[in-house]
């Protein structure tokens, strides 16, 4: 198995945390940062968590108990150090191939996680915008764990290596938040849902959901509530139409069906032609919907014809114009020879 897809694995990996080698890991970054290693190490069951245990210590001691973030020395400059002496050693170009052929391939996924993660706890944590910032600040102390696999799979990290404390962390625990005295390390999530995008998105539940209840509820992506999710199974047409949100009424739209929404709303065909059907859904507040509806020329292994629906652009005026914007071209230009 490659580095990438060890760490790609890594960076998803759900279920019990590893707290032995975590522990050691954490110990070692210490170490390797010219730090004493904590006095103790704690755990939390999610990042909500972590940062609820931390507002409540700061509320009662200050700094006194966990001292100060060491974040910085333990996280922030040896990687500086690592990533100064790669491209030192290999020249922009050969810097940029590296990162290319390695981190990159990981770090919109875990980038996009790790952000949802922090909205998350805001959101689930602050009570009112004064509440923000202080929470905001405590997520900057945290080192994420499985999350950072984009940049730790760029470099060595082997044992011996200055990252390796930080990499075996990573490979057996989630995020962690490392105090002078203390460090306060996360378990990874119990559940992660993902579309084949690699966007968080499950109908059914939470998404990425930790041992401890904390839980991110999504579709394709977006954010949803809890509680929408829930009515998904229970859609009307009406329902559909009622929705103010104009990104939620889109998701529900998606689940319900184009196809099914248009047969159950008595939408009435706007145009029609030798290559399809063109169909449009007025939404209040947002831009229209219009589909084509073709049949695939070609029958199916049991002799009957496929229908397909596409989604085209809502300025469009006949179906053909539409089925030519799929192809890229304009209606004048779609001559296909044969339809498949």
């Amino acid at each position: 198995m490659s580095t990438v897809e060890q760490w790609r694995q890594a960076a998803v990996a759900t279920g019990s945390a590893d707290r032995a080698a975590a522990e050691a890991g954490v110990r070692l970054a210490y170490r390797r940062a010219g730090l004493a290693e904590p006095e103790r190490v704690r755990w939390a069951g999610s990042p909500r968590a972590a940062v609820a245990m931390l507002r409540a210590e700061a509320a009662l001691q200050g700094t006194r108990g966990k001292g100060h973030s060491v974040r910085d020395e333990v996280r922030g400059r040896p990687w500086a150090a690592e990533r100064a002496r790669l491209h030192a050693a290999l020249g922009p170009a050969g810097w940029s191939e590296r990162w290319n052929a390695t981190g990159a391939r990981l770090w919109e996924g875990t980038q996009a996680l790790a952000g949802r993660i922090r909205a998350g706890v805001v959101e689930e944590l602050a009570r009112g915008r004064k509440e923000e910032p202080e929470i905001r600040l405590l997520l900057l102390d945290a080192v994420l764990g499985q999350h950072e696999a984009a940049w730790l799979c760029a470099f060595d990290t082997q044992e011996g290596s200055p990252l390796d404390g930080l990499a075996a962390v990573a490979r057996s625990a989630g995020w962690w938040w490392p105090y002078e005295r203390v460090a306060i390390v996360c378990e990874r999530p119990a559940e992660l849902h993902r579309d084949e995008a690699g966007r968080l998105d499950r109908a059914d539940g939470p998404a990425l959901a930790f041992p401890d209840g904390f839980a991110l509820h999504a579709w394709r992506g977006m954010p949803v509530p809890a509680e929408f999710l829930r009515e998904l199974s229970t859609l009307t047409p009406e329902r559909i139409r009622g929705e103010e949100n104009a990104e939620l009424r889109r998701v529900m739209l998606e689940h319900y069906g184009y196809d099914r929404y248009l047969t159950e709303s008595g939408a009435v065909p706007v145009h029609r032609d030798e290559t399809g059907i063109l169909w449009r859904i007025a939404l209040t507040g947002d831009e229209d919907v219009t589909m084509v509806e073709v049949v695939n020329s070609t029958p199916e292994p049991d002799g009957t014809s496929r229908t397909y629906w596409l989604r085209v652009p809502p300025g469009t005026s006949t179906a053909k114009e539409g089925v030519a914007w799929t192809f890229g071209l304009t209606a004048d230009a779609y001559e296909p020879l044969r339809q498949t």
